[in-house]
Parts: C-alpha cells; structure tokens; sequence
C-alpha cells in the first residue's frame, strides 16, 4: 500500500510540473477548442501567419451563389405629387409624411432578380410603375436597358427582359414552403444605391397578410436588415436558392430597416412571372361574393353547425356565385376540397383557379351541408371580390 501511495505522488508531481511549464511556454495548448459558429482569434503578426482568422461558420458559399443573379434597377420616372402619395400604400410606406423634391423627376431606386438564362429579370412593380426609361446594373459591371414584359399589382410584382450575351447569371430557386421560423435568410440587394449588400437574418413569420400593401399578401417576414433600394432583391436561404422576393419594410418615416421586412414567397413570385411571360397579364379567378368572418353571435343567429368558414353577405347578380345557387346567409367551408376560414383565404383560394374551369365549392345553410358546382369567373384587377365592402 505504501509503494501504492509513492507511485501515485510521483505521478501527479510530475503532472503537475508538466502543466506549469506547458502553462508557462505555450498555454495556447491548453485552450479548448472553438465551438463552431465562433471565430478563432487572430495571431499575432508574425512572419508566416494568416492574413486574418480562421471562421468556422460562414454565410459566404450561399452569397457568392446568389449574389451574381442580383441586379441594381434604376427607373426613372416624375416626381409623386403629395396626393399621390397619399393615396398609394407603396408610396406612403417608402416616403410617409415626407413631400419629395417638387417637380424634378426621380431616378427610383431598387434591385431585381435573374431568374431565367433568356434574360428575365423579377423586381417589384413599385419599383418600375410609371417608368419612363429602366435600366439594369449587374454585379459584375455592366449596365443595359431594360424592357418591361408586364406588372401586377396586385401582388407588387413585375418582369423585366435584358438582353445580353451569354451566359447570364441565374439564380436557383428554393421552395418558400419548406421554410420555418427561425431559418436564416440573407437579403441581397442595393440598398440607398450604394452598391450590391448581404445581410442576414431569421425568418420571423410566415404567411402575413392584412397589412394593406396589396390585394393577395402572404408575405415571409424576416429581421434581415431591407433598406429602401432592397426593394425586388432576393431573400435566400443557407444555400443561396431564392426563396423569396424583398418587397417592404415596417417604417413609419420611410427610413431605415426596423428588423421587420417582408418577402413574396419565391413560389407566388414563380406564377406570376410564368403568367406575365406566356401571356402578358395574369388572370385569376373570380366568385362575385361580398364576405365577412363568422363569430358565435352569426352562428347561432343562423343556427349553424360549423365551425370555420367564411359568411356570404351579399351575390353579385349574374356572378359564377349566383349561377352556382350561393345565397346571402350561406357559409363557405371549402372549395375544390381546400378549407377556408377566412375572406382573406377565400380570395387567394378563388384566385388560384384558372377561369372557366369547374370546381366544387361546400356550403354550409342552415342545418343544411351542400356542395354546389362553380364555373369560376375570371376576376377583373382591383375587382372587390369576397372581401368586406370598404
């Protein structure tokens, strides 16, 4: 036992003399390891040492992707006048109270997207609405005129067509409906013209609406600094695929970003450019209803048995509504066999049906469970259409 007790004492003298000298000459050796995410901290100038310190985790592969594809769009266009600012929800958004400079004309500022090798370019309608001439600023330096294949404003969305030689940076598209709250998106565009800027951020909702900027909304909401210039620039994920087209920011000046910014979801901005391209226009479809929400007060006032579902107040005389058999006093559940709980959903659901085509639309009357046949109609721009009267 006391040879025991001998071995061991010298074995943790000698322990403890070699972790003093190693303490002593080179204590980097006992530092833990960086976790990743951290940066390792940078060597002292020496001869031989890196140029600047290692990063673990980096956004960089992602940028360097998507960045190519981001475009600078430069629209010149007259100055707004104090009433149309007032009256337009893109303008008060950007400009708020403030009056711009009188009767001098404006070069509007903003970025777009290359999404296609035959040249077509995404940006948002604010952006290039009521241009006079637009040009397009590459990435990599050059500079070209641009032509407007067609807008809708409706969901804030326009393309553009620039032709130059091949090959053209193309941005890959990603799937908007993949993503989660709390993945993180870079923001890529020319915010104040200053130059083609990355930032990044989370994803802090999904699905916004009511927030009186267009008539279809189901923004992505992100804390990715959007300045004003970000406007029709890419949000993309990890892996630099589009997911979603920088749209507008919270401000109540029309200054800088306050950390929320919101994006038309890559999908959405997929079929309105395959529409603007094949046909110039985007058409959807119409049902000729004026809704509201129902609460407990209209459910047992109609002695209902549902749960969700959206009140028909009002058919418009010789509608698809009308001509289905909807009456005021009906509740919608579903229609084509997808639930609505909302006015707000009922629009979007109607407008993704094609005109003319045939659908089945469940009402719910009364006591009565009924499916109705609906020819969809085809919806007129700026169409009130199953929502509330304003």
């Amino acid at each position: 036992m006391r040879q025991t007790w001998l071995i061991f004492s010298q074995a943790t003298t000698v322990a403890l003399a070699g972790y003093f000298v190693v303490h002593t000459l080179k204590p980097e050796w006992l530092q833990a390891p960086p976790q990743v995410g951290h940066v390792v901290p940078t060597l002292p100038a020496a001869e031989g040492a890196p140029p600047r310190a290692a990063v673990q985790f980096s956004f960089a592969a992602a940028a360097q992707a998507a960045s190519p594809a981001v475009v600078a769009v430069l629209a010149n266009k007259p100055a707004p006048s104090q009433r149309e600012i007032d009256a337009d929800p893109w303008l008060r958004f950007h400009f708020g109270k403030r009056l711009p400079q009188q009767a001098r004309p404006q070069t509007g500022l903003g970025s777009g997207v290359i999404v296609s090798p035959e040249g077509y370019v995404l940006t948002n309608n604010h952006v290039v609405s009521g241009a006079t001439e637009i040009r397009v600023q590459l990435a990599d330096g050059r500079d070209t005129e641009a032509k407007l294949v067609g807008t809708d404003p409706e969901t804030d969305l326009a393309v553009l067509r620039i032709t130059l030689p091949a090959p053209l940076p193309v941005i890959h598209p990603g799937k908007a409906g993949e993503l989660q709250v709390g993945d993180v998106v870079l923001a890529i565009g020319n915010p104040f013209n200053v130059g083609q800027t990355v930032t990044s951020g989370i994803v802090s909702a999904l699905g916004r609406t009511q927030l009186g900027l267009s008539t279809f909304e189901n923004f992505i909401q992100t804390d990715a600094a959007i300045n004003p210039g970000n406007s029709g620039g890419a949000l993309v994920d990890v892996q630099g695929r589009l997911v979603g087209i920088n749209t507008a920011i919270y401000s109540r000046t029309g200054g800088g970003s306050l950390g929320i910014g919101f994006a038309i979801p890559v999908d959405s901005a997929y079929q309105v450019l395959e529409a603007l391209v094949k046909d110039g226009k985007v058409s959807r479809g119409w049902l000729g209803v004026i809704t509201g929400d129902i609460n407990s007060d209209v459910v047992e006032t109609l002695k209902l048995s549902v749960d969700h579902g959206v009140l028909v107040k009002e058919v418009f005389k010789a509608s698809p509504a009308a001509k289905a058999g909807l009456e005021a006093g009906d509740v919608v559940t579903d229609v084509g066999g997808q639930p609505v709980r909302t006015p707000r959903e009922l629009v979007n659901v109607v407008a993704a049906l094609k005109p003319d085509s045939k659908t089945i639309i469940a009402v719910q009357r009364g006591k009565d469970s009924l499916k109705l046949p609906l020819q969809v109609g085809l919806r007129q721009p700026q169409t009130t259409d199953d929502t509330s009267p304003e």
